[in-house]
């Protein structure tokens, strides 16, 4: 099963990611975004919802109504991505939603404490891919292939659809949406991009001279990375940075190529700006003018280029020695073993499955659709700004896809720590690089050891949990 999902990812997660990004432009690829040689005046903000045109959603009159249908996930859990999937994206479902936003560890221990006793109060479950295996191993989940029969008009490419059986014939999960982490620049960094650097085309050495320069010419540390309390740097690490000196994320944890990954973070912490500590989305200190270059999630900084798309430029992550690693997220949508309302919570996949919801999600939380659909009359310019910026990402000739983790299940914030330690004790308090390592191994083994976790892309196939060298 394990060799079966890896060859699936490896072989189809670039290509299909790029498919379905394309139909979210309207079937057309789109050209990364155009870097000027002058900065513009910064535009005035303006209301983000004033200025998307009025939600397109399908027409639910004739629907049934679909009844109570409890609905936890792992997603949307900031205040404001959830209030705008309950106010607008599920404003035309016939039904009462009961949105649950948690995060993985008490997701995981609600779905599998109600499948043990019996007392199954959630219909509905919502994560990422790494999300699902152990409450299918568990046999906490309902097969959903009757389902996915009736969807196949959707357009969601097989790939997807393969990854949610999980190596066997059945299917666990419908693919819900999908999204990544890009490049954010402020058009005023843009004079101190390195000489002969392309944006586009950046190498990490690259970025490490491009915020030099920005220091060196503003006297300020405009650099800055999501490393506050409910950041995702940990996220960079494991999807960006390892694959891209490595080539892996776990079997290389504490290689001589890794040693030069954390020798280069460090160096770059001396231009980064100090409060990236407490940054957890980095669309604020992108507005604010704090920083003017950034990686983060699609979702954490469409705020910044919907208010002022001409202020900033998108753009591929950099490329390391191994190429240009990147993380595509793929969520999805599943039935608990004993739902209380299964009927209500297929009608609910099919209604967000539908192509007007998918492009409501895109336009609204910056999830981009995982089904066939024309956006491209729907989107605002900064969302617009942000398909081209992940399209030339997953199309790179280096690009090098790394999943989310898999089969972690309660233990993902442990796994999340090992590199969010890892940062702290060597870039932080100067720890020695080597030393840090080879304490961290010895959690990150123990935590593998006791999931029995296999290794995931872009790490090689494993018979059993994965191995750090």
């Amino acid at each position: 099963m394990n060799r079966k999902l890896h060859r699936l990812t490896t072989l189809f997660a670039c290509l299909s990611i790029l498919s379905m990004l394309l139909a979210a432009c309207g079937g057309e690829a789109a050209a990364p975004t155009a870097v000027p040689t002058t900065g513009a005046a910064p535009a005035e903000p303006t209301n983000t919802t004033a200025a998307m045109p009025a939600a397109s959603t399908p027409t639910t009159g004739a629907m049934a109504d679909a009844g109570d249908v409890v609905w936890i996930s792992t997603q949307f859990t900031p205040v404001e991505e959830s209030e705008r999937l309950r106010n607008t994206i599920l404003k035309d479902f016939k039904g009462k939603v009961e949105y649950v936003p948690q995060d993985p560890g008490p997701f995981n221990d609600r779905i599998m404490a109600e499948n043990k006793t019996g007392k199954v109060t959630v219909s509905l479950v919502g994560g990422l891919h790494g999300d699902f295996p152990p409450l299918i191993g568990a046999g906490a989940m309902e097969d959903v292939s009757a389902l996915a029969a009736k969807l196949t008009d959707r357009g969601i490419p097989a790939a997807f659809m393969d990854l949610g059986k999980m190596g066997t014939d059945k299917q666990y999960y419908i693919p819900w949406m999908q999204a990544t982490y890009i490049l954010a620049a402020s058009k005023q960094a843009l004079q101190y991009l390195p000489q002969g650097a392309d944006v586009n085309k950046l190498t990490y050495d690259q970025l490490k001279e491009w915020a030099a320069n920005i220091q060196k010419g503003t006297g300020e540390r405009k650099f800055g990375l999501p490393g506050g309390p409910k950041g995702l740097i940990h996220r960079l690490f494991q999807g960006y940075l390892y694959p891209a000196y490595t080539g892996h994320n776990i079997v290389d944890f504490r290689s001589p190529e890794a040693e030069q990954m954390w020798a280069y973070v460090k160096d770059l912490w001396q231009y980064t700006n100090p409060q990236s500590t407490t940054y957890e989305f980095m669309q604020e200190p992108l507005l604010s003018g704090e920083v003017w270059l950034t990686i983060d999630h699609t979702a954490r900084l469409i705020n910044a280029v919907k208010e002022r798309p001409d202020d900033f430029v998108l753009a591929p992550a950099p490329s390391g020695p191994k190429g240009l690693a990147f993380m595509p997220v793929l969520a999805g949508l599943g039935i608990p073993k004993g739902a209380p309302n299964r009927a209500g919570a297929e009608a609910l996949i099919e209604y967000l499955t539908q192509p007007q919801v998918q492009v409501t999600t895109l336009r609204e939380n910056a999830f981009f659709p995982v089904v066939k659909t024309d956006s491209s009359g729907d989107l605002d310019k900064g969302t617009s700004m942000e398909a081209a910026a992940v399209s030339a990402q997953s199309s790179a000739a280096n690009a090098l896809p790394a999943l989310l983790p898999v089969g972690l299940g309660a233990k993902g914030g442990e796994y999340n720590k090992v590199f969010t330690d890892s940062f702290q004790r060597i870039v932080l308090k100067n720890e020695d690089i080597k030393t840090v390592l080879a304490d961290e191994t010895t959690i990150l083994q123990a935590i593998l050891n006791d999931t029995k976790a296999p290794c995931w892309a872009p790490d090689p196939a494993s018979s059993g949990p994965c191995q750090v060298k």
